[in-house]
């Protein structure tokens, strides 16, 4: 299944995205199930209840639950998550062009929930003049509560995957050795257009993803790449922290962004950058300066 989020008519529902008669099209689950929640993290927290309610509502597929995709507006599919937890240097291409050992551990920080926008909604270019560079990742949202969990049964929590782009500030990030300022102006955590449930990939260790910029290829690599796997990198976490249903892990970025460029290229107004991840999708978003 993969899941939405949408505005239309100024509420906010979730629904699916189906294919019918060839085109896309979405099927609201809250028409279909008003005891559903609008919140996709809400609708997590309910657990199987929920999925069997949005099962259901898809099979019965009553003809007045589905909307045009033109006629709503799509939404981060999860816009507020409780935890967005980042990797760094988690991909093998991206560790050697930096010209670095492999890490011994994972490196994580953390981004909040003023960063998140949904697809075709713009990325923010701050007044100030900064290196706002890319980041196509693979995100990994949580469906179960969790701590303590084995690596072999790490995936049995996730609730899906969708794309996300950890659009970065490198000057600000430079500025000390937490990253945290340079991560976390508003917009700069693009996410979407699904969360692509995770039994519709039983192996998010074998994705093609490529960024392209203004149409040029950027990045293009794949999740077998990862250092650190998703199944390592969830059991790691649950170490130190109960994970939530709705938490999002990025599971960072492969060679290419733009500081790596000889010259640089940073993003700036007027541009449009484009992630595409296998069995998910395509996440678009516009550069636009601040007013």
């Amino acid at each position: 299944m993969k899941l939405l989020t949408f505005s239309r008519r100024g509420e906010t529902h979730i629904g699916a995205l189906v294919c019918r008669d060839e085109r896309k099209t979405i099927f609201d689950l809250n028409q279909a199930q008003p005891s559903l929640p609008s919140d996709m993290t809400e609708f997590l927290k309910l657990g199987d209840a929920a999925w069997a309610l949005a099962t259901s509502a898809l099979v019965s597929a009553d003809e007045r639950c589905y909307v045009p995709e033109a006629d709503v507006t799509l939404l981060a599919p999860v816009p507020r998550p409780g935890k967005i937890i980042c990797l760094g240097h988690n991909y093998y291409d991206h560790t050697d062009s930096a010209g670095s050992t492999l890490p011994e551990h994972p490196t994580f920080f953390a981004k909040y929930s003023n960063v998140i926008i949904g697809p075709n909604q713009p990325i923010i270019h701050p007044r100030a003049n900064i290196q706002m560079d890319y980041e196509a990742e693979l995100a990994v949202v949580m469906g179960k509560r969790v701590r303590y969990v084995a690596e072999e049964r790490a995936l049995d929590f996730v609730a899906g995957y969708t794309i996300f782009n950890d659009v970065s500030a490198r000057d600000y990030q430079k500025r000390s050795s937490q990253w945290t300022l340079g991560k976390s102006f508003d917009t700069f955590g693009p996410m979407g257009p699904a969360l692509v449930t995770a039994d519709e990939i039983p192996n998010p260790g074998n994705l093609d993803l490529a960024l392209t910029l203004n149409g040029q290829q950027m990045q293009h690599s794949n999740t077998c790449n990862l250092i650190f796997s998703i199944p390592f990198l969830i059991a790691y976490l649950t170490e130190a922290m109960t994970l939530e249903p709705g938490d999002v892990i990025a599971t960072g970025t492969p060679s290419g962004t733009g500081a790596m460029h000889t010259p640089p290229v940073f993003m700036k107004p007027g541009d449009e950058v484009r992630i595409r991840i296998e069995k998910i999708g395509e996440l678009v978003n516009p550069v636009v300066a601040e007013m």
